[in-house]
């Protein structure tokens, strides 16, 4: 998701999405040290991701 994009939504909304980043990142980091995980880069980019949130977020 761009950083346009996140601006344009609410605190609250802000704040699930972040929610949903971080159960997103728990599963990722299982499947990755169960060696079932095909893209590892994918772990980085929500990592990215969860940062944008919180940057926005200080922003309001």
């Amino acid at each position: 998701m761009k950083t346009a994009e996140l601006r344009e939504m609410s605190v609250e909304e802000l704040k699930a999405h972040e929610q949903k980043m971080r159960e997103d990142i728990f599963h990722l980091k299982y499947q990755l040290a169960m060696n079932q995980l095909e893209d590892t880069s994918k772990v980085g980019k929500v990592k990215r991701e969860i940062a944008r949130v919180k940057t926005v977020l200080a922003e309001k």
